[in-house]
């Protein structure tokens, strides 16, 4: 069998996305230890590895493996989630804006578990379990929605007739979860108006084992149809000419993107801006190929998300800001930058 071998630039380009792969999960383990150590209740970097290897005490256990830990934990997933769900849907669109907030997907999945939410107990178990499938039957149907009205026979699915439509769902949903939260007991409304503002609320292993399944199954296969999603950056008539079935692998992939976001909506609230910067920092760092920018995009918003977690947690201590205000913060600038450059 002969042996391939590689062009220098491939074997570069290989190279530079080994280093950027690797430097992403370093920079992880640092904000995961940072992020352990930081808190309220502070423990110091020896109190976590002492607790870490159980010699901690019963409130340095409690505080780290039943607080701080699972919520690390779902920051990092979500971060993933909505990182690889904004580059699949940036790619199908062809638009840099697009993004599961801008495209009124996390609207829908928020709007179907605060109507959960807002008639029964959301503390339960089988609740916990039930959230992400509401938040993808909202995420669904929002996007079907927003798909049918975007698309013309005559010019198909417009960029920026899907960006415009996107945000005027978002805001349509806003304002009937508005309508919504105004019928809510004191208490309810305060969990609604944190949630809506981007909080990692669940902050339990329950959580975790809830979001856990549908990310194991679905960013494997989304890093699976990276090839496919190649294909179709060149265009429709040009990927039915290389025989790729368009209409079906995009609506696979948009399938995908949904129930990422739609999911990790239902543990962590109306967060924004991930999907979109991730996709952007990553295509900067390793190129476009869809097989490097994945797990590249994964890795950003995983940092990302983690990032704006613990300054959430350290900034204003002991009052806490919302996860998701923390990125709007970053991420709103960079949103009209894009929006200023784009031509569309």
């Amino acid at each position: 069998m002969s042996k391939i071998v590689l062009s220098p630039y491939e074997r570069q380009r290989r190279t530079r996305g080994i280093t950027v792969l690797s430097s992403l999960g370093i920079l992880i383990l640092a904000v995961f230890i940072v992020s352990m150590n930081t808190g309220f209740m502070r423990l110091s970097p020896l109190d976590v590895l002492h607790t870490l290897a159980g010699e901690g005490t019963h409130q340095q256990k409690l505080i780290l493996f039943e607080f701080r830990l699972p919520r690390i934990v779902i920051s990092l997933l979500v971060g993933a989630g909505f990182a690889v769900s904004g580059c699949i849907l940036q790619s199908l669109s062809r638009n840099a804006l697009a993004e599961p907030g801008t495209l009124g997907i996390n609207a829908g999945a928020g709007f179907a578990v605060i109507i959960y939410i807002s008639f029964f107990p959301a503390s339960t178990t089988a609740s916990v379990f039930l959230l992400p499938l509401l938040a993808l039957a909202g995420a669904g149907l929002t996007a079907t929605l927003i798909y049918f009205l975007s698309y013309r026979k005559e010019d198909g699915l417009s960029p920026t007739r899907l960006i415009l439509i996107g945000i005027a769902v978002s805001a349509g949903i806003y304002a009937f979860q508005l309508i919504l939260s105004l019928r809510l007991d004191p208490r309810n409304y305060q969990f609604v108006a944190t949630w809506i503002a981007g909080k990692i609320w669940g902050g339990d292993w329950r959580f975790v084992l809830a979001l856990l399944p549908w990310l194991l199954i679905l960013l494997p296969f989304s890093f699976y149809k990276a090839r496919v999603l190649n294909v179709l950056n060149l265009g429709d008539q040009t990927s039915a000419g290389l025989g790729a079935p368009v209409e079906k692998e995009r609506i696979l992939l948009l399938a995908a993107a949904v129930a990422l976001a739609g999911s990790c909506v239902a543990v962590s609230g109306g967060i924004g801006f991930v999907g979109l910067i991730a996709p952007h920092l990553a295509r900067r760092l390793v190129g476009p190929r869809h097989q490097v920018l994945l797990p590249a995009c994964a890795l950003i918003g995983a940092l990302l998300l983690l990032t704006a977690d613990t300054l959430g947690r350290w900034v204003l201590q002991p009052a806490e800001i919302p996860t998701g205000i923390v990125v709007a913060i970053i991420g709103a600038p960079y949103f009209l930058y894009l929006l200023a450059k784009s031509k569309a």
